[in-house]
């Protein structure tokens, strides 16, 4: 597999922007990001991935409450980091389960979007193989592993700062049609 970091070209920088912070919104920081992008077929494709998921991003109520940022974003690809506060644990005083979901669900969601085309979840599964912490940096990798017609086949690892497994998620999306952004 594929990760952003590696498909991002030379003069494509990596995306990246707080949801949801003020003075740096996600359109205003993916549009910087795009600023310094080639014109190449392969430059153009990713400065629609970067404006797809800003836009989609921006729109993103439930991530700017739970403070998730993109990392970084390509065709297909998409990297979505949090950081675990303590409102976010359970009473095991471990990051709740639906909120590393939801975190998986985010960077699949840049994904699958990320072509500009309209596309949501119509299955996703989750397996979690150790606890996150609070204060741990988690991110979600998500990367398209089988697209046709209107579907979808995505799988999404999220790991700590120090590289460890937290969970493995896989999504299964539907393109509704349309454009995230007309810009």
């Amino acid at each position: 597999m594929t990760s952003a970091d590696d498909t991002l070209g030379p003069k494509s920088a990596p995306v990246q922007a707080q949801v949801g912070a003020p003075e740096r919104g996600a359109i205003s920081a993916l549009a910087a990001a795009v600023a310094d992008g080639c014109t190449s077929a392969s430059g153009d494709a990713q400065r629609l991935a970067e404006r797809a998921v800003g836009t989609l991003f921006a729109r993103d109520s439930a991530a700017k409450l739970l403070g998730y940022h993109v990392i970084s974003v390509a065709p297909g690809v998409a990297r979505v980091g949090m950081t675990v506060r303590t409102d976010m644990c359970n009473g095991h005083r471990t990051c709740h389960g639906g909120l590393i979901f939801a975190l998986a669900d985010s960077a699949f969601a840049a994904a699958c979007n990320s072509r500009n085309e309209s596309n949501v979840a119509a299955a996703a599964s989750i397996d979690f193989l150790a606890p996150g912490r609070e204060g741990d940096e988690l991110v979600a990798e998500a990367t398209e592993v089988w697209r046709s017609g209107r579907t979808g086949i995505y799988e999404i690892k999220v790991t700590n700062q120090r590289g460890e497994l937290i969970a493995l998620f896989r999504g299964r999306s539907h393109r509704v049609g349309g454009a995230v952004t007309t810009d």
